[in-house]
């Protein structure tokens, strides 16, 4: 049985550099909020499944990014908690 998430990863698993993290997402800048220094930015990924990330603002005007624009998301997480 797959659960939604596993449908997504190979759905949507495609990396066009050599890296080492197997989850990876395409999907769409929905929103985007900025700072100074930090930006928190939102991806959808599939209808009503958005993945945020927060990144320096330097790199959101390095990348370019905007809302509208389609990304790639790589997922590296040496460590996932739980807290119940």
């Amino acid at each position: 049985h797959q659960f939604p998430f596993q449908i997504l990863f190979y759905q949507y698993r495609r990396c066009i550099m050599a890296l080492s993290a197997r989850n990876t997402l395409k999907g769409k800048i929905k929103d985007m909020k900025k700072d100074q220094v930090m930006a928190e930015i939102t991806i959808e990924v599939a209808n009503g499944v958005d993945v945020v990330s927060v990144i320096t603002t330097n790199s959101t005007d390095r990348l370019g990014l905007a809302v509208g624009k389609e990304v790639e998301i790589v997922i590296k997480a040496t460590n996932v908690l739980i807290n119940a």
